[in-house]
């Protein structure tokens, strides 16, 4: 299933894309899509059966705003240096266990929302990125299936990324992750069981129609079975969670001088394969 809120910020409802393209109105079988929602299979079978029926109401798509797919999220856990030529282009040694930041929760953003330039910065970055979604308590989990079967389902994140304030401004990199607007998520989250395999999904992201990375998440070197289940060995992971899985090569910092950061006025479209697409344009914060 495709999932995803519609409407105002702060004021969202939760719809479905069906199997036709076809916009439904959820709002009569849950009240949002949230952690509850996701940890909750009986829910999450009315909706299936809803969807089935053919009978949800029909939500005019034109001029609605898509938010965030997910509500009320708890955390946002990412992992850095996660893809092979990503390491590579910005002369880094793949790391042997996986690097672990966090975004605020409340940096996250509809896929179309306007991102903001922070205020001073000279190396706003793009990173297109696969995100997990959490649907059941995760904690010291022991294998990958079981790790698996923890994730409700997968969407688009873009990981937006200040690298003067990441890296040259000291202490550890989270100056340069949390500015406001910095984690634009969805436009759907994709069930698990409609993605049979996340280690063979194409990443593209374009900077004003130019392509800019084209990457796919078999060169990551910690798949997303393992990232799960590694994580959970320092934290727990509660439905709803996020975890950011990394970004392939073709970022601004891994380009020659003088490197192509973003600026107000600059255009991000991005994209992977089957979990949908997503358009920002940039303001000045």
């Amino acid at each position: 299933m495709k999932l995803l809120r519609v409407g105002t910020a702060g004021a969202e409802r939760p719809a479905l894309l069906d199997a036709e393209g076809v916009l439904r109105d959820l709002s009569g079988i849950v009240t949002d899509i949230d952690g509850t929602v996701l940890a909750d299979a009986d829910a999450l079978g009315r909706i299936r059966a809803a969807a089935d029926s053919g009978e949800l109401p029909v939500l005019a798509a034109d001029g609605l705003r898509v938010g965030p797919p997910v509500a009320r999220i708890g955390k946002v856990v990412c992992i850095g240096l996660n893809y092979y030529d990503h390491a590579r282009e910005t002369g880094a040694e793949p790391p042997t266990e996986p690097v672990i930041f966090f975004k605020a929760a409340d940096t996250v953003i509809g896929p179309d929302d306007t991102v903001l330039v922070p205020r001073g910065s000279v190396k706003t970055d793009w990173e297109a990125e696969l995100a997990v979604v959490i649907g059941r308590t995760a904690r010291y989990l022991e294998s990958h299936e079981e790790a698996l079967a923890h994730v409700a389902g997968y969407a688009v994140a873009h990981d937006v990324s200040e690298r003067e304030y990441q890296i040259e401004r000291g202490g550890t990199w989270d100056k340069g992750k949390n500015c406001e607007t910095f984690n634009p998520l969805g436009p759907w989250l994709v069930t698990a069981d409609e993605v049979p395999d996340p280690q063979a999904l194409s990443l593209k992201l374009w900077v004003n129609d130019e392509l800019k990375q084209d990457g796919t998440t078999a060169e990551q070197i910690f798949p997303v079975a393992e990232v799960v289940r590694y994580v959970s060995q320092f934290m727990t992971l509660y439905p709803g969670d996020v975890i950011n899985t990394g970004t392939p090569a073709g970022v601004a910092m891994g380009q020659p001088e003088p490197k192509p950061y973003l600026r107000a006025g600059d255009v991000v479209e991005l994209e992977i394969e089957g979990l949908g697409r997503q358009r920002q344009q940039l303001k000045d914060a």
